[in-house]
Order: C-alpha cells, then sequence, then structure tokens
C-alpha cells in the first residue's frame, strides 16, 4: 500500500506504474483504494462509479475495471458535504462530521470488496488516501493505516520533494504515529526529484537515522506522466496557459468541476492553447471554443459562474463567433432553465440558464450511470463514452441532437451549429470526431491515437520507475506467492 506524507504526492501515477510493471511481467495484477474523494469519476466494467484514478490505474493493470477497486466514492457537492458512493451505487450524502461517525459502518463494504479484489488477483497495489499522520481522523479510518492495520497490507510511505520540506514530512510522520501503525510501515519512496540524485544521498542517511526506514528508490519527475489524465483538480491550479497554438480553447474551472479529464485530449493536441480560467480571470477575447465542463452541482456552479461575470464574457465570445461546447453538468448550463424540485443537488430549487441553448433541465432521483457506445450525426463518425448525470434535460433544439448513444438521440444543437451540448463524457477522446472539430475551427487536429498515447504513457512510467526502484524491494513485490 503506497500512503502519502501529503495528498497529491503523485500516489495515483505510482501505483499505476508498479501496476504496468507487474503486467508486463505476467502478473494479474489489480488496483484498489479504499476510499477516494474526487468529482472524476468513471463507469466501471460491472456498472457502478469508480475513481477515474483507479479506472486508469486498471487500465495500466490491462484488467477489466471493478466497483470493488474503489468502494467508497466522496463526491463534493459542497464546501461541507458530499455524496457517498459505496461499491458503485449512490449510498447518501453526508457533512464532514457526519461521514465520520459513519466510517467504521463503511469499512466492512471496504473489507468485502479488498476480499474480492484478492481472490482474484496474484497482486494488488493499494492506495492510500491524504495522509496517514492525520491522527485527528485516524478513529474509524478506512482510507489509510485503519485499513492497512486490519486488511495486514504492509505500508511504503511516499514524499514529495518538490514540495520541499520532505525530510521533516517523513520524520515527522515517524514521530506522530502510534506503535501499531509504525508496525505496517516498510519503507518510504521519495518522489518528484529533479536534478542529480546523488545530491540527496545525505538527506537519505538522515531520513534513515531518523526513522530507521529504507528508501526503496527516489524518484525523478516522470516524464510521460505528463500524458496521462489528471485526477485531482487540485492539479488545475498548477496548469499554466498551453503552448502557443493556433486555436485557443478557454475553459471555466468551476467550483465543483467534475470530470475534467474530458478536456484531456484536447490538451495533447499539438497546436491548441488549453487556457483553464480560474476565478478572478476573464475569458480570452481571442478564444475560438469556450468548454463548459461537467459539475457535481449545476445549479451552484452556475451561480458562481455568473458571479464571476462569466456568463457576460461567454454571451461576447458568442457574439464573436465562437463556439460554445457543453459536456454533462455544462449542457445543462447552457440551457434557459435548470430547476431542482426536490433540492436533490442542494437548496436552491431554479436557477435561469445562460440561454444559449432552448433546452430546460430538471433534476430528478434516477442517476444514469452507464458506458455507452455512440455516433456522431454531424460528423457521421463513432464514439464511445460514458454517463454519469442526474437529471432530464428537453427542448426545441433537442430535436438537433449532438450525438446519438446506443441508438437514441442526445444532445442539442443551436440552430446555427455553433453551440452543442451533450450528457456524453470522453467525446473529445475520438480521434475522428476531434479531428473534424478541430478542422472547422481552422486547425488540423485528431492525428494521434488518443487511447494508445494514453497506453504508452503507462509503459513509459512503467519503465521509468524499473530504472529508479530498488531492485530488490521491486523484485521481492513481484515474486508469485
Amino acid at each position: 500500500m503506497l500512503q502519502g506524507t501529503g495528498s497529491d504526492v503523485g500516489k495515483t501515477v505510482l501505483v499505476a506504474g508498479l501496476c504496468r510493471i507487474a503486467a508486463n511481467r505476467g502478473l494479474k495484477v489489480s488496483p484498489f483504494k479504499p476510499q477516494n474523494m474526487s468529482n472524476n469519476a468513471a463507469v466501471s466494467d460491472d456498472g457502478g462509479e469508480i475513481g477515474r484514478a483507479q479506472w486508469l490505474q486498471t487500465m495500466a493493470a490491462r484488467v477489466p475495471s471493478s466497483v470493488h477497486m474503489n468502494p467508497v466514492l466522496l463526491k463534493p457537492q459542497s464546501d461541507t458535504g458530499s455524496q457517498i458512493v459505496v461499491q458503485g451505487q449512490v449510498y447518501g450524502q453526508a457533512r464532514g462530521r457526519d461521514y465520520q461517525a459513519l466510517k467504521p459502518k463503511l469499512l466492512g463494504a471496504v473489507m468485502e470488496s479488498f476480499e474480492v479484489v484478492c481472490a482474484d488477483a496474484d497482486l494488488v497495489v493499494v492506495e492510500g488516501a491524504g495522509s496517514p499522520a492525520e491522527i485527528n481522523l485516524r478513529a474509524g479510518d478506512i482510507a489509510n493505516m485503519g485499513f492497512a492495520t486490519r486488511a495486514g497490507v504492509p505500508v511504503v510511505l511516499v514524499g514529495d520533494i518538490d514540495r520541499g520540506g520532505v525530510i521533516a514530512s517523513l520524520v515527522g510522520t515517524k514521530a506522530i504515529l502510534p506503535d501499531e501503525d509504525l508496525a505496517m510501515v516498510s519503507g518510504y519512496l521519495i518522489n518528484k526529484f529533479r536534478g542529480d540524485v546523488s545530491l540527496f544521498d545525505d538527506g537519505i542517511r538522515a531520513i534513515g537515522q531518523h526513522t530507521g526506514w529504507p528508501c526503496f528508490g527516489v524518484v525523478p519527475w516522470l516524464k510521460d506522466a505528463r500524458r496521462l489524465p489528471a485526477e485531482d483538480s487540485v492539479v488545475l491550479e498548477r496548469l499554466a496557459a498551453g503552448k502557443a497554438g493556433a486555436l485557443r480553447v478557454a475553459v471555466p474551472v468551476l467550483p465543483r468541476i467534475a470530470n475534467f479529464d474530458d478536456l484531456d485530449p484536447l490538451r495533447q493536441e499539438g497546436d491548441i492553447d488549453l487556457v483553464f480560467v480560474r476565478p478572478g480571470e476573464r475569458f480570452p477575447a481571442d478564444a475560438g471554443l469556450v468548454v463548459l465542463p461537467g459539475s457535481k452541482s449545476t445549479i451552484a456552479d452556475l451561480k458562481d459562474f455568473r458571479a464571476q461575470g462569466w456568463d457576460r464574457d461567454l454571451a461576447a465570445h458568442h457574439r464573436r463567433g465562437g463556439r460554445v461546447i457543453g459536456i454533462c453538468g455544462g449542457y445543462q448550463m447552457l440551457g434557459r432553465t435548470v430547476r431542482d424540485p426536490l433540492g436533490i443537488e442542494g437548496s436552491d430549487r431554479e436557477i435561469e440558464g445562460l440561454g444559449l441553448l432552448d433546452v430546460e433541465t430538471e433534476m430528478a432521483p434516477e442517476k444514469t450511470v452507464r458506458n455507452s457506445r455512440a455516433h456522431s450525426p454531424v460528423y457521421d463518425v463513432p464514439l464511445e463514452g460514458y454517463e454519469i448525470h442526474l437529471g432530464v434535460t428537453a427542448g426545441p433544439d433537442c430535436a438537433r441532437p449532438s450525438v446519438v448513444i446506443d441508438g437514441r438521440p442526445d444532445g442539442a444543437t443551436s440552430p446555427d451549429g455553433r453551440v452543442f451540448g451533450t450528457y456524453l463524457h470522453g467525446l473529445l477522446s475520438s480521434d475522428p470526431f476531434r479531428g473534424r472539430l478541430l478542422a472547422e475551427l481552422g486547425i488540423e487536429g485528431g492525428g494521434f491515437d488518443y487511447r494508445k498515447s494514453v497506453d504508452e504513457a503507462l509503459d513509459g512510467v512503467a519503465a521509468e520507475l524499473e530504472a529508479v526502484l530498488d531492485p530488490a524491494w521491486l523484485e521481492g513485490l513481484m515474486e508469485r506467492d
């Protein structure tokens, strides 16, 4: 089990890399994350919701994805509360303090799922969440040491040297953990190192002197990791505007942004400047395309969208002849009205939409969760992706569906064709679709195989890790029982 000394230390990529190493060696390997907090969700092969990170890790492991690989998924809906998904299905909603009391009840589902995953694997690589040093959350913990001690899984700590203070973070973790948890720690990894690794030899000695733990490797910045979709929205805070390109694409960073990896294929296109517009910033006036991404709470995010003045920016973009795409929650925002009569997503019951599509949305308790094959009637190309949404959208512009999913029309298109929305996540991963769309915007695109690119990046990460990890530790990890 990899546990970080903090959030976003790179555990997700390391787990994916280890899974690919094992798969390349002929082992049947599975990822597992007891508890994940993310609005980036995927639909597993057995039909439920899991974190996108675990879906990527199953791709690395070359195994079908299952709800049991991420038995507890928290999807934040507000600053204090989240939707709780257990073994792929919505379990309920809870505020932070209430969830702490609920965790012991969820441990049974976590252990049940872990047993299911273990029964069908030679090796299971587990990813923790946050930090085990958050001892204020230790009681009832199911994400880190609470799980590790219950399951008897050895722990490798991961420290992020790029943040600074990595020695203190590891030594401090040693100082603060109770004996029961310390007994699970077998060693540590240093991640995101830049430069000459030998310059950190004294650091490794210092950590060893204070902790007694061995170092299993100093991992550099993995160049191929840049080609993998990011899991956590915290990453968006670090993403700079892209390369100077012929087409600028603007994406508003909503407070409850969901499934933003829909944009990753555009990020990898060679002639696109993908600009993530953060609060306090304006939409670039020269953007040719604006993409409204998914949202875990459409009405709340639409209120924030207006508070930023982005509604005026979007209207000006549209008047200048710019194109607009809305995906899932972004599609709902583009309509005339969004209603939530049952208060499913929050206390606000209705909001005026952005009015670029003549449709209306009403939230309903039934949640659509499915993988889908689709077709673009405009470009006559195949698509595949997934749907995760609440709500039903209808109106005159739905007479011009943007896609056809499993034989049924979905989405809507404005009369002039410059605005469209859909519930289908993943449509930009289709190389022919992306190529035709970008051609209409004046550039060549879609000339690379996005899915193949991700798979090759996973092989690259695995190769980089094999070159720097302690050989004895890695060989011991890969031994068959």
